[in-house]
């Protein structure tokens, strides 16, 4: 048999037979590695491509940096791969569930805060038309893919340069019904302390299945929009009333925003409710944030959470959408849920459980 491996390709001379005690069929070599019928990488070239997948942006861009290290190996087989260990992956997931969450360190102590960032984004799909030049059904779909991150507070910074980091957190990806993710989250969650936590925090945009799932998985946690969400609905609401000009929508919105950062909300929000409503189309937008402001009052106290050293919450969310939104992508819902599968285990600590073999 040919195996690839990190040092190259090596050529093995095996036994191939029938297995005395269960007359199964097999190569006891491969069984005793771990190897699959017809494998032809090892276990830790495996191991090494698949982190180099979930590091990189694209398979083209993942077989480029393995190129680098010496292994020539195209995007097809790094596609293949990933479906493959993605899936195992999957069922490791839905397996752990069975059991309740233990914390991986009960050593440490309490964190003041859990914080659970939460987001829904679309995605493009591939539907029943695609690939065919004749079709009434659609090629391309747009679907949600929800996406939650946690973390304590005390793994939370900020670099030399500004940029807020995160050095411990759990990311979950799902797509369909919110209540599977809440509970998906919630479970890794607790893995990373959220069950000893002295405060939660849950940051969000304005959808509703956000808030509604806040109420029923983390009933009693402060509830924050997402600045970032709340900044974008500003912009929105001053193009509404300025038009195409740039530079008034600006010098309208940036103070508002400096306004609703720094504990001002309660007067910036009744400015909003007094907007005069504009003639023409631009009536149903600036009607539609003043609701969308009206309906998030409560969760836009950013200075009082800045007090309390909880603060600023902006979404690390959307950073996510970096590897499934570029340009020229399209998913299945199985292969995009493989690829986030398999970089939830590395993320979420169970990455060397996809070689344990049973």
């Amino acid at each position: 048999m040919q195996l690839h491996t990190v040092v190259g390709v090596i050529q093995l001379e095996v036994l191939y037979g029938q297995d005395s005690s269960d007359k199964h069929w097999g190569c006891p070599v491969c069984e005793h590695w771990g190897l699959t019928c017809h494998q032809q990488l090892s276990l830790a070239l495996e191991d090494k491509l698949a982190f180099t997948v979930t590091a990189t942006s694209t398979y083209e861009e993942a077989a480029a940096v393995a190129h680098k290290w010496g292994v020539n190996v195209d995007d097809s087989t790094l596609h293949a791969l990933t479906q493959r260990l993605g899936e195992r992956a999957e069922a490791r997931t839905v397996e752990q569930f069975k059991t309740a969450p233990q914390e991986r360190e009960p050593q440490r102590a309490p964190t003041k805060l859990a914080v659970l960032m939460l987001d829904g984004w679309q995605v493009r799909q591939r539907r029943l038309g695609w690939g065919k030049k004749k079709t009434k059904e659609n090629r391309v779909e747009w679907h949600e893919w929800k996406t939650g991150i946690a973390y304590p507070l005390e793994q939370s910074g900020v670099t030399s340069g500004g940029r807020g980091v995160i050095n411990e957190r759990v990311v979950i990806g799902w797509q369909g019904d919110p209540v599977e993710f809440g509970r998906r989250l919630n479970w890794e969650a607790l893995r990373g302390g959220l069950g000893r936590a002295q405060a939660k925090l849950v940051a969000g945009d304005g959808a509703p299945w956000i808030w509604n799932l806040v109420q029923d998985r983390w009933a009693g946690a402060t509830e924050v929009l997402d600045f970032y969400h709340a900044s974008q609905h500003l912009w929105e609401l001053g193009r509404a009333l300025h038009g195409e000009d740039e530079a008034l929508t600006a010098k309208w919105v940036e103070p508002r925003r400096h306004q609703l950062r720094h504990g001002r909300e309660k007067q910036l929000l009744q400015e909003i409710a007094r907007l005069k409503v504009p003639r023409g189309p631009a009536a149903e937008v600036v009607k539609r944030e003043q609701n969308y402001f009206a309906t998030h009052a409560s969760r836009m106290n950013y200075q009082n959470l800045h007090r309390r050293g909880w603060g600023p919450i902006e979404s690390t969310c959307r950073q996510r959408q970096c590897r499934f939104k570029r340009s020229g992508q399209f998913w299945t819902s199985k292969g995009m849920r493989n690829l986030g599968a398999l970089t939830e285990a590395r993320h979420n600590h169970h990455w060397d459980d996809l070689w344990i073999t049973s």
